[in-house]
């Protein structure tokens, strides 16, 4: 599906069925791009263990779109070199990851 291939940007939502944990990783890193994706589960573990596997520079756990001013916001592959806030925005050719979890609020 080319919604799932390009970078899209407003307020939207991709749905996609999926078989395992390891169909899904294949479906999400299957893009030349890696600005930020979610995981939503109700096990924590499995959400950082397959937010781990994603390649794209944010992840959320239960969670979307919060960033924080002192973490590194930025993208893999196509979605840009470097990082913006945090001391990571210093380093414009590392590769670093934030994984944001929702520990304490109910799903929906």
């Amino acid at each position: 599906m080319r919604i799932v291939k390009e970078e899209i940007f407003g307020p939207v939502s991709v749905v996609i069925k999926f078989k395992d944990e390891e169909d899904v990783v294949r479906q999400a890193n299957d893009t030349l791009y890696g600005l930020a994706a979610a995981v939503f589960t109700k096990d924590v573990n499995r959400a950082i263990t397959t937010a781990h596997k994603i390649k794209a520079g944010t992840l959320w756990a239960n969670f979307y779109g919060v960033t924080s001013p002192n973490v590194p916001f930025g993208g893999f592959k196509q979605s840009g070199i470097g990082r913006e806030m945090g001391e990571y925005a210093l380093n414009n050719y590392t590769e670093v990851k934030a994984i944001h979890v929702n520990l304490g609020m109910k799903m929906m």
